[in-house]
């Protein structure tokens, strides 16, 4: 067994990790929202909080969701916040239309519902604003709706639908991939566009977070050189990133399981060079975030184009996929660089909340589980607003891409406790992993996230297939502490302060 040595720099934080760096992402696409998150206040099938399904709910709140971003996505260029505002029965059946799909939409998950559903499970709301098909009016119509202390019509309108208080929401996405989707821009148009857009919202909220929609390198270079003309105007910079060359959800091959883990570390590379591109216009005068608001891995049995790694799409389209703990792997890599990269990412959503993409909660009509991807976010929880602490790995075991089999990233929370989450990313190889100088940690707790196969995962019939277990820190303070880490896991520990 390959002994691998982890080192913490205690002593040398690398900044906060934000709770939203932790966000999740429930688009009006599929059964993410309708069928999934939303039964309507008037079901009878199934327990739900105001219309909320209580399972659902629960899960979430537990898991935790610091931010939830809404209604898209590429259905946010199409959404008229109007039409999800008032009495349900008054409310205009829409196309639903989102990533090909045409849908009935009633309405009944309007702004009302979902910000009521934020303030249940402790989520900071992120509403995606409609650039595509809206205008400068609506959008400021909308921020004021949700915001404004004045007594204005809106205000009063907000009041009667039962807040009387402002709901106060910070952050404002002006448009959605506006490059596709969004409305087929180029991206010296739409950057005049979000200037235009964002002027406006200011004045109705001066103290509002605006995000600009970016994309690759190019785009976010025309960009940036044009909103440095009025830097106080932008406040993040949106990016997407799925991962695509992992082949089929369950059938992957060795290699294709290596492919997807290795698409999620490089995740931090694209976040460091929009950064970089951000910073070159900017400077260090006005900081600029990068968002990165959408991002997860994306099968080809749930996508109609890219790279199909052998798999074939399931027809139609619903942009469901299974959840293995392969996924989850994948996820706590991804995880390691946020962290990292703590002080340039300043907010992250996982695609998508429920059902559709790497979701963490899957239902199936009366039936809900939850996905080995759920169970590492979980058990991330300790790390959240905890300072972010630089690891050293010295393994002598490598992936085929060489990275170090095993990873690592740690915090120290504000009470003095440490947590350290490593990841074996090795198919067959496991590693006992040695933990020096963490002289003032008590005994820890430890949770693993296992399997035979990194191709299994959670359903329907077999909900808690996979399911975090209690394991065995071995050794003390003094002489440092000594984990065993089976292949394919992630494994949680908190030392708490002697």
């Amino acid at each position: 067994m390959n002994n691998v040595t982890i080192a913490i720099q205690v002593d040398s934080p690398i900044g906060t990790i934000s709770p939203r760096l932790y966000g999740h992402f429930a688009e009006h696409l599929g059964r993410c929202c309708y069928d999934g998150l939303w039964v309507g206040a008037d079901c009878d099938a199934m327990p739900h909080e105001n219309g909320v399904r209580a399972d659902v709910l629960e899960a979430l709140a537990a898991m935790p969701v610091p931010m939830l971003r809404w209604p898209g996505g590429c259905y946010a260029d199409h959404y008229h916040w109007r039409d999800g505002v008032g009495p349900s029965e008054s409310r205009p059946v829409r196309l639903g239309l989102s990533c090909g799909l045409q849908v009935q939409d009633d309405n009944s998950l309007g702004t009302d519902e979902f910000l009521t559903f934020c303030a249940r499970i402790g989520a900071e709301p992120y509403l995606a604003g409609n650039m595509g098909s809206g205008t400068p009016q609506e959008l400021c119509d909308w921020v004021e709706y949700c915001n404004s202390a004045v007594d204005t019509t809106l205000a009063r309108e907000r009041a009667a639908n039962g807040a009387e208080k402002p709901y106060g929401v910070k952050l404002w996405g002006v448009g959605n991939e506006n490059w596709g989707c969004g409305g087929n821009y180029d991206a010296e148009t739409y950057a005049k566009e979000y200037i235009r857009y964002a002027t406006m919202l200011q004045h109705v909220a001066p103290d509002i977070e605006m995000v600009a929609c970016g994309q690759e390198d190019e785009w976010n270079k025309t960009l940036v050189k044009i909103l440095k003309r009025i830097p106080s105007l932008v406040q993040h910079i949106s990016i997407h990133q799925y991962w695509l060359k992992g082949g089929p959800e369950t059938g992957f091959s060795d290699e294709q399981y290596y492919a997807l883990i290795a698409e999620a570390a490089a995740t931090e590379e694209f976040i460091t060079r929009t950064e970089k591109i951000i910073r070159a216009e900017f400077g260090e005068d006005h900081k600029v975030g990068v968002a990165l608001d959408e991002w997860g891995v994306w099968h080809p049995e749930a996508r109609f184009w890219g790279d199909q790694g052998g798999a074939t799409p399931r027809e139609p389209i619903t942009y469901e996929q299974a959840g293995t703990l392969r996924d989850a792997l994948a996820a706590a890599v991804a995880l390691e660089g946020f962290h990292r990269q703590c002080n340039i990412l300043t907010l992250a959503n996982l695609a998508q909340i429920v059902n559709v993409l790497h979701a963490p909660v899957m239902t199936e009509g009366a039936r809900m589980w939850v996905t080995p991807t759920y169970h590492v976010l979980r058990m991330h929880a300790p790390h959240i607003g905890a300072q972010a602490l630089p690891v050293e790995v010295q393994s002598p075991v490598t992936t085929p891409d060489g990275a170090p089999a095993v990873s690592a990233t740690a915090s120290r929370a504000a009470n003095g406790s440490l947590a350290i989450t490593l990841v074996n990313r090795h198919l067959s190889e496991s590693a006992t992993i040695v933990l020096p100088g963490l002289s003032n940690a008590a005994v820890p707790s430890a949770q693993i996230l296992t399997a035979n196969d990194p191709r299994a995962a959670n359903g329907p019939e077999t909900p808690n297939s996979i399911v975090p277990a209690p394991h065995a820190v071995e050794g003390d303070a003094e002489s440092g502490w000594r984990i065993i880490l089976p292949p394919h896991s992630v494994l949680s520990a908190v030392f708490s302060a002697e």
